[in-house]
């Protein structure tokens, strides 16, 4: 009998890497991670505006970060000019993912 492992967002396994469903909030007044949505939903702010890509630039930027890969590896599949957005990150497990980006929550709250 397999057990499920239910994770606190949402990550699928692509054909090369994992898929992260992303809810952003453009114009913030910092970028970070901000937490899980309930349904799941990595809720992330950025400061930069919707405008000409600078948004998802932005929001790239921060998982390529927070994840430790290179940018070209992280790519918006969906949702380019929505709030919610569909991504792909290349040649990294749902686990990996979901590890990285745990950490990185952690280690904010424990900065401050």
């Amino acid at each position: 009998m397999t057990r499920k492992v239910r994770r606190p967002f949402h990550l699928h396994q692509g054909k090369r890497g994992s898929a992260l469903t992303v809810r952003v909030t453009p114009r913030a007044r910092r970028t970070e991670i901000a937490g899980v949505l309930e349904d799941g939903t990595l809720r992330v702010r950025v400061s930069a505006p919707p405008v000409e890509g600078k948004a998802n630039a932005a929001l790239v930027q921060l998982l390529a970060k927070v994840l430790a890969v290179r940018a070209n590896r992280i790519e918006i599949v969906a949702g380019q000019s929505g709030l919610d957005k569909i991504l792909s990150i290349l040649e990294l497990s749902p686990e990996e993912v979901q590890a990285r980006i745990q950490a990185w929550i952690r280690a904010q709250a424990a900065s401050g």
